[in-house]
């Protein structure tokens, strides 16, 4: 894991609407901080400070010390919003932990030798089934991606889960073998696209048809899911 980052934060006084605003004139983007069975606590950050930090990369996913008035908190930042026009953050939660706390987080998965992959090299197609895989980690010991060999994988072969090296008490959340990726032929992949293509298309001439005041199908969005804290 990376070092952990320190983000200074002030305590608010005005709470609400106006004094969310407020803070956002002034710079700074409203947060709160929970969990660990005490109190919440409003807070805000400044934008440029917060703005970096995100823009590392990985920040939901990344431990960070929050110091309030000279006294620091362990967290996890669990949700932040954003402005729908500027895409600057606008308001953000970071979840407390306590000593030994668990958390479940999604961890991406990074792909390596493919070079040395057989079905690759014969034109192969990786197909990702998961770019994210959830987890049940200690909170002091999150990984920052998860290694996918593909070395020796053929066409039509398949890496589940079970041949994944994870870090020491890191475990999946989902109990069965579950696909993490395969190698498809070309024509196979050709033809995926291909079915993908057309249920869009037909999901978008369904919405243009639907007769006023009915509700027209959508497609279901994944909406990712935050760090929870176990027990």
């Amino acid at each position: 894991m990376t070092d952990v980052e320190c983000l200074r934060v002030e305590r608010r006084e005005r709470l609400g609407r106006g004094g969310s605003r407020a803070a956002r004139r002034g710079g700074r983007v409203p947060a709160v901080i929970y969990g660990d069975r005490e109190p919440p606590v409003a807070v805000s950050v400044d934008l440029a400070e917060l703005a970096r930090a995100i823009g590392a990369g990985g920040f939901t996913n990344r431990l960070h010390d929050v110091e309030l008035a000279g006294q620091r908190y362990r967290v996890l930042p669990r949700e932040v919003q954003y402005h729908p026009v500027s895409d600057l953050p606008i308001h953000v939660d970071f979840f407390r932990l306590g000593a030994g706390a668990r958390v479940t987080i999604r961890v991406p998965t990074v792909f390596i030798n493919e070079g040395q992959s057989p079905g690759l090299k014969r034109g192969g197609v990786l197909n990702v089934v998961r770019h994210e895989i959830e987890v049940r980690c200690p909170a002091d010991a999150i990984p920052e991606r998860i290694v996918i060999d593909l070395a020796g994988v053929d066409i039509g072969g398949s890496i589940h889960i079970s041949s994944v090296a994870l870090p020491p008490n890191v475990t999946p959340t989902i109990a069965r073998d579950f696909t993490v990726a395969s190698i498809a032929t070309p024509t196979a992949h050709r033809e995926e696209m291909a079915a993908a293509a057309a249920a869009a298309a037909a999901a978008a001439a369904a919405q243009v048809e639907a007769p006023e005041g009915a509700e027209a199908p959508a497609a279901e969005a994944k909406k990712p899911e935050a760090a929870k804290k176990e027990g």
